[in-house]
């Protein structure tokens, strides 16, 4: 498997955005997919989505086997959310290793929390979303959404060994469909599909990030 290029390279800061002022909508209601409340906040900003990633989505969900839904749990993040929930993770890392240098610090913990100025939630463009039944019970991908790689032992990537064959063929399910509608996977989280950031674009070739972080009452 080739090395993964995580949020904090270069290469993913350096891309310029062009932002296209599209507008964010609410993914609740939606017949295409369900959205899961765990993540709940007051103002419904985790039900929210760029107009373009919703389009996707629901493209996405089309293409899935009969008796499949996607079930979203989080899109878009407000920068005061990113910033608490990077520092979070950053200072339970410095504590558990100590000895890391500051560069080394930030790219361990870019690997499940992007850094807040690049951060594809942020922008609205990206969604953390599993599988599940029509009926709503979740399909068995290898560990829960949101799993960091220390408590599950690395699972969480997306293409990890050490799976069961179900979850296996879950994830595989769930990639096949996203990819064909346009969105890509961050590779450190098999549940986290962005389109339009600067993942996408560094992914995709393309010269630019169409949305990048969306401002208090902007959109």
């Amino acid at each position: 498997m080739p090395p993964i290029i995580l949020m904090n390279d270069p290469r993913v800061v350096g891309i310029p955005v062009h932002e296209c002022g599209e507008p964010l909508v609410d993914l609740r209601g939606l017949d295409f997919l369900r959205v899961d409340h765990r993540l709940a906040d007051d103002a419904g900003h985790y039900a929210r989505l760029r107009e373009g990633v919703a389009d996707r989505l629901a493209h996405a969900a089309h293409l899935l086997p009969a008796g499949l839904c996607l079930l979203a749990t989080e899109g878009y993040r407000p920068l005061a959310l990113q910033i608490a929930y990077f520092e979070e993770y950053a200072a339970e890392l410095r504590a558990a290793h100590p000895e890391w240098p500051a560069e080394h610090l930030r790219a361990q913990t870019s690997r499940s929390l992007s850094p807040p100025e690049v951060g594809p939630h942020v922008a609205g463009a990206a969604v953390d979303l599993t599988l599940c039944t029509a009926d709503g019970a979740e399909l068995d991908l290898g560990t829960p959404v949101n799993a960091g790689p220390e408590e599950s032992g690395g699972a969480c990537y997306t293409r990890c060994d050490g799976i069961s064959g179900e979850a296996r063929r879950n994830r595989s399910v769930l990639g096949a469909a996203l990819s064909a509608a346009g969105l890509v996977n961050y590779p450190t989280e098999w549940w986290h599909w962005s389109y339009g950031d600067r993942y996408w674009a560094l992914s995709t070739g393309a010269p630019a990030a169409r949305y990048g972080p969306v401002a208090r009452g902007s959109l």
